[in-house]
């Protein structure tokens, strides 16, 4: 087995695709790294999951998908074509459609919610937050970088997903809701 160290990162430059050598702290690898700790945090869920679970194999598919994904932005965009690994077209409505599925089997929500209940609902508000920071260090590096918007929209579903799947879960598990307040918009006035 080779070594897994490299030595190369210890002058603080790391290697992406291409061949080229960026900081550690690069916007590129600051995004890489909020996606790689979001499919750590996916990874717990589904380890607090029995294997059975009907939550598995969409968590599979995203799993899966972040990593292509993370392929995607540690290319520029000069040489993105040369990538070998292929962007799910579909990820987003992938992401609507068990969205719209799970929406449909919850009660009806008015109001903002506290994050945690079960260990499972409460790495699903993680990954939530996870995926919205991850989001964000995107869009930086879209503004220096263009990145394909199916990753911008991805992550931007995915972020409801997770809501959606903790709330959903929560529910199946018989835990209430911890209520913070009434949206602003359906208060009394």
């Amino acid at each position: 087995m080779s070594k897994i160290y490299t030595k190369g990162g210890d002058k603080g430059r790391t290697g992406i695709h291409g061949g080229q050598r960026v900081e550690k702290d690069d916007i590129r690898i600051e995004a890489n790294g909020c996606i790689d700790e979001l499919n750590t945090v996916i990874g717990i869920v589904r380890s607090l999951l029995p294997q059975e679970h009907n939550y598995q194999e969409t968590l599979h598919v995203i799993q899966r998908e972040l990593m292509v994904v993370m392929s995607h932005v540690a290319t520029p965009a000069v040489i993105r074509h040369e990538n070998p690994n292929a962007l799910q077209q579909d990820i987003s409505i992938f992401c609507e459609s068990e969205i719209d599925r799970l929406t449909e089997l919850l009660q009806e929500n008015e109001y903002f919610v506290l994050p945690g209940g079960t260990p499972a609902c409460a790495q699903l508000q993680f990954a939530r937050t996870v995926t919205r920071r991850a989001e964000r260090r995107l869009w930086t590096l879209h503004r220096e970088d263009p990145l394909p918007e199916e990753i911008l929209r991805f992550m931007n579903r995915l972020s409801d997903l997770f809501f959606v799947m903790a709330r959903y879960e929560l529910q199946q598990q018989g835990w209430p809701e911890e209520r913070w307040q009434t949206f602003a918009y359906k208060r009394k006035k």
